[in-house]
Order: C-alpha cells, then sequence, then structure tokens
C-alpha cells in the first residue's frame, strides 16, 4: 500500500517521510520473520531519487549537492545502513544474501537534480550504457568475500533464477527464463558466464551484448528531449530512430565503456559479430512476442484496490472501462 502516489502520502516541494515509512516497514518485516524463524525475500524499493526527488526533515538541506536529489541519496544510503544493522542485530546477517542495484541510469536531463552516470554515454531512456548500466553489489558475510569485483555481466532479471535456486527449488520448465543463476559467480566457483544480454526499447531490440561486444542494432537520443546533454558521438547519439540492422555499430566495452569509439569494419568487427551472431539468431528465431499491456491505455486496469486495502478501509473505486486505444509513447 505504502507507495508514491498512494493519496495518503503527499509530497510537498520534496519534503517527504515516506522513505522513514519504507525502511520502518522493511526492518518490522525481517524482525516479524525472525521471530518465527521464517526464510523470507524482502524487495525493498525506495523511490525518494526519482524526480521529484524527496527528502525527510532528517536529511533536508544536507547534502553538499545542494538539491532535493542530494538530499535523497543520503537518506537512501542511511537506509540500507539500517537494514544491515539489523540483519546482523538478528543474527541473520550470515545467512542472508542481499543484492543492491537500481532500475536505470540516472536521468542527464535533471541536472543537479538527477544523479551522474560518469564516463558513460548519456542516460535514462536510452540503450546506451549510461542509461541501461546501474551498480551491482551483492552482501553475505561468510560467503561472499567482500572487496571483489567480477566482470560477469548481470541484470536484474536475474534475481529471479538465483533467489529460486538458493531456495532449493526448480523453476517451471515450460517457459524460458531470461535470468541466469549468479550464485556461482558470487562465490568465486566460477569466473563468469557467458550469456547475451539484451538491450530492448519497447518491443524493438535496440542492441545485444556479448561477452565485452556491444552492438547497436538501431540508434536515437531522442529528438525532442535532450537525453544525452552535452555529449555528442557521431553516427551514434542520432536525434532520429536509425535502423542498423544490416550493419550494426560495435563497441568494445571493456577498453571503451563510454560508447565514444565505434568499431564499424576489421578484424574486431568481425570477431565481435562472429561471437555475438549466434545468439541474435536463435533469440530471433525462438522469441515469442507479447502484447505489452502498456500498449493500452485504460484507467480501469490500473491497481485501485491493492492487497491490503481493507486493513486500512481504503480502497479506492476504479473507473469502468473507457475504449481501449493504443498510447503514444514519444520517448
Amino acid at each position: 500500500m505504502i507507495g508514491r502516489y498512494y493519496t495518503n502520502f503527499t509530497i510537498d516541494k520534496g519534503l517527504s517521510n515516506l522513505t522513514q515509512i519504507f525502511i520502518t516497514e522493511a526492518t518490522n518485516f525481517m524482525e516479524n520473520q525472525a521471530k518465527q524463524g521464517n526464510p523470507f525475500l524482502l524487495y525493498w524499493t525506495p523511490d525518494a531519487n526519482h524526480q521529484p526527488a524527496y527528502a525527510s526533515k532528517m536529511f533536508w538541506g544536507k547534502s553538499i549537492r545542494d538539491s532535493r536529489y542530494g538530499d535523497s541519496v543520503m537518506e537512501v544510503d542511511y537506509g540500507v545502513g539500517v537494514l544491515l544493522a539489523k540483519l546482523r542485530q538478528l543474527n541473520i546477517h550470515e545467512n542472508t544474501l542481499v543484492f543492491f542495484s537500481s532500475d536505470n541510469g540516472a536521468e542527464g536531463i535533471a541536472g543537479k537534480n538527477g544523479g551522474s552516470n560518469g564516463p558513460l554515454l548519456c542516460g535514462k531512456q536510452t540503450t546506451f550504457e549510461g542509461g541501461m548500466r546501474e551498480p551491482g553489489i551483492a552482501w553475505w558475510p561468510g560467503t561472499i568475500k567482500p572487496g571483489v569485483i567480477t566482470r560477469q555481466v548481470g541484470t536484474t532479471m536475474d534475481m529471479l533464477v538465483t533467489a529460486v535456486g538458493l531456495a532449493g527449488l526448480k523453476l517451471p520448465s515450460d517457459r524460458v527464463y531470461d535470468g541466469i543463476d549468479l550464485f556461482p559467480v558470487l562465490t568465486g566457483k566460477v569466473d563468469r558466464v557467458e550469456r547475451a544480454v539484451w538491450y530492448y526499447r519497447g518491443n524493438e531490440l535496440f542492441a545485444v551484448r556479448v561477452g565485452k561486444y556491444k552492438a547497436h542494432l538501431w540508434t536515437w537520443s531522442h529528438q525532442h528531449y535532450n537525453f544525452c546533454p552535452g555529449e555528442y558521438v557521431k553516427d551514434v547519439t542520432t536525434p532520429n530512430q536509425v535502423n542498423r540492422t544490416s550493419d550494426p555499430i560495435v563497441f568494445d566495452l571493456d577498453n571503451d565503456p563510454g560508447e565514444k569509439y565505434a568499431i564499424t569494419k576489421g578484424k574486431t568487427f568481425k570477431a565481435a559479430m562472429e561471437l555475438i551472431n549466434p545468439y541474435l539468431e536463435e533469440h530471433r528465431r525462438t522469441m515469442v512476442r507479447g502484447d505489452p499491456s502498456l500498449n493500452y491505455c485504460d484507467k480501469m486496469v490500473m491497481n485501485w484496490a491493492p492487497k491490503g486495502c481493507e486493513e486500512i478501509n481504503y480502497c479506492l473505486q476504479g473507473p469502468t472501462t473507457s475504449s481501449i486505444k493504443l498510447c503514444n509513447w514519444d520517448h
């Protein structure tokens, strides 16, 4: 029930206690599960860093960044610390995997009111590394060695497969999973698992990465919004959508994580595409496309009465269905 758009929690010019509520809910949940001796999965998703960023009075104006974004980062960092301390207090930290990541890169167009992607190209809303690459930090005292950096390419979709494996369960075999089990890599049992990572934008496959090579099949930085402020790479940060499927642009991300030096021919290009093409051909052959629910605009299908609303006597009545129409997503 707790979330940014729940009507009982307003955000007044960036001042909100919502992150503190998230922290309390999480620690209470962990404590209750530990007391009952239950294993648990906690998916903790504070959204204070998303525009409009917000912070509680405890962190209001504390960041040297002089913005609510900076304050919100400090508060989320504090919250992570509280959760880790609770695990230690409950003495379950050596039997708990904690994984920290994000859903997308920083929104460069937000300036000081958003984050920074450092040397990575562009930001949120793009399939360049600044839009798609996020930090991934795994913590499990006694199981995962601290201070180790892995070159393994992972995605948040790996969390499902990894968690099911740790629980000693098996996934249903009647479907295809995009994730892999990261546990052998996190524990150092294997160095890395070769796999393809797909960069989709809506229904279109914009890029694919295998190992250190990434091939752009489409390029687009957007003609109406500047998702790459202050950045320009010829024939790469194109304002209009450009189909490069027949002649991809390749980058060596180990040596060029900022995607500044395109590889379009020569031995390196050939070697990269010989590595990528088998994955790409298999993906295209076996991909079963669904019908994305976000393609349709109908407020009736929104979750107006989520589970738990009865307990606080606040379930909203959804509207009757409107005429189903395709949404116009210009970005």
